[in-house]
């Protein structure tokens, strides 16, 4: 058994950090974060309020529209992404107590915190040297010289979630900073520990003033975040509910965003593939963040004369799987983040079954732990693609195994639904993958497995978002395209042709 800190490894957990220094809220209020294992307080955290959340956005403002980081290099930018991702990485031992007491994270996860988020800054702080920020172009009706400038967009806010804090921030941050933007960081009342951690990393490095904000609020606080006309973008993650308001705030004043969302994938196995080699790896997957994962491949669709014998399958394998604290060793699923989660999977449960579904493994709590927000490992069989339990997100250890006719019936199934964030198909020909992830209808499509990769790009079609994170398809959104036509070449463009 890893052992717990008896306290939590945040320097300011009373303060904000706005303007380069640690400052006193507004008001009183605190969140108390609970400790998803136990159920006990484990630390509170200052609860911002307006006049918090005004000041954190002036103060991004001025550092924008005044200070040196926007008119720096992308190089000397990157220099201090680099030295971010360092600090970050030397507190990885507080972000890996962090991570499992807010959102119920297994330690064996929770450990390579630091290194993930150093790993991530860097591979934005390495696109300085590849990324075309100004191209010649040819005007085509008038003048003689045309240049494409990438240039940054502005005030960024970012609005993070609990379930994965430390990646998220990165994918956030890494690609504002770079292109030349400034940031107020809004972490989730459930998990602001890791908000404060790069908050201190920020400070070691002398950022400049104002460049990072960290603060955490509630919605109703975050919305004054996203409507404040001195940001000029949103970037958020979380449900697709609270995606749609921000969408909606944002489209009143023209505000870009980006939205990373909600999603209720799909796993399509096909004709060929091994059953049991299928259901071990989708078991194994679902496991992950304890299946708190917007990309979760949660619906199973196999043929019809198939099914019996993969739910078999896939509750044999997932009925296996180690309930229990996540500082044991031996854990192989923790507590999910909160009482209000766990209700809300037990009630789509309960919904489930009173809507037909075969109810083949778990569903409840496990017997022997008494303490902790947890769930069985639950699978359900014969699900209606049109059920409430095929379209609404869990965001816990729940499986749904849908029948199709064939394959083609299998990739309707698949794209019938308001998300497209991830899917993955299951067959022993690469040629047969490649075809049918031509066919759905999502952000990834992974082969024979549970696959994203923020190093190329992540996000979702339809319902699932707007805009993606991660390399270079991460780092667009956070720029404008600005077209300057000249008379002449300048000479810092050499001679030309």
């Amino acid at each position: 058994m890893t052992a717990r800190a008896t306290t939590a490894p945040v320097l300011h957990s009373d303060r904000f950090f706005i303007g380069g220094e640690w400052v006193t809220p507004s008001g009183s209020g605190t969140f108390d974060v609970i400790d998803s294992g136990t159920e006990e307080i484990y630390y509170s955290a200052a609860a911002g309020e307006a006049d918090d959340m005004a000041r954190a956005v002036a103060s991004a403002r001025t550092a924008f529209d005044d200070g040196p980081w926007s008119q720096l290099t992308h190089q000397e930018r990157a220099e201090y992404i680099t030295a971010l991702g360092k600090a970050v990485a030397e507190r990885g031992d507080a972000l890996s107590q962090l991570w499992p007491r807010e959102s119920g994270v297994l330690y064996s996860t929770a450990q390579y915190a630091g290194r993930i988020g150093a790993g991530a800054l860097a591979g934005y702080a390495a696109l300085a040297d590849t990324f075309a920020f100004e191209e010649e172009a040819t005007p085509s009706v008038g003048g003689k010289f045309g240049l494409l400038v990438r240039e940054p967009v502005g005030v960024v806010g970012a609005i993070i979630p609990w379930n994965a804090p430390v990646a998220l921030i990165c994918h956030k941050l890494g690609p504002a900073l770079l292109a030349g933007c400034t940031i107020v960081l809004k972490s989730s009342p459930e998990a602001p520990g890791e908000g404060l951690v790069f908050a201190e990393a920020a400070e070691q490095i002398g950022l400049p003033p104002g460049v990072l904000n960290v603060l955490t609020a509630d919605r109703e606080v975050s919305e004054l975040l996203v409507t404040n006309p001195d940001v000029d973008k949103i970037t958020f993650t979380g449900s697709t509910a609270a995606g749609r308001r921000i969408a909606s705030l944002c489209g009143e004043r023209i505000a870009r965003c980006t939205l990373e969302l909600g999603g209720k994938s799909a796993a399509v196995i096909l004709d060929d593939m091994d059953l049991g080699v299928a259901a071990k790896t989708l078991a194994k997957a679902e496991c992950g963040l304890n299946g708190q994962v917007c990309s979760s491949l949660t619906r199973i669709i196999v043929t019809k004369d198939r099914h019996d014998e993969f739910v078999d399958a896939l509750t044999a394998s997932f009925g296996k799987t180690r309930v229990g604290d996540p500082f044991d060793e031996t854990s192989q699923l923790g507590p999910l983040v909160s009482d209000r989660q766990r209700e809300k999977v037990f009630g789509l449960i309960k919904q489930g079954v009173d809507e037909g579904a075969t109810l083949a493994l778990g569903g409840g709590r496990p017997a022997d732990l008494e303490r902790g927000y947890f769930v069985e490992p639950t699978v359900f069989a014969d699900v209606d693609n049109h059920s409430t339990i095929a379209r609404e997100e869990f965001f816990g250890p729940v499986l749904s195994v849908i029948k199709a006719d064939d394959e083609k019936d299998a990739v309707r199934k698949a794209n019938d639904t308001i998300y497209g964030l991830n899917a993955s198909v299951f067959t022993n020909d690469a040629d047969r993958a490649r075809a049918v992830a031509g066919r759905l209808r999502s952000g990834t499509v992974g082969h024979n497995n549970f696959r994203t990769d923020f190093g190329m790009a992540f996000g979702g079609f339809k319902q699932s978002g707007i805009g993606r994170e991660g390399g270079k398809e991460g780092l667009l959104p956070f720029l404008e395209t600005k077209t300057v036509i000249l008379e002449e070449r300048p000479t810092a463009y050499g001679a030309g042709e």
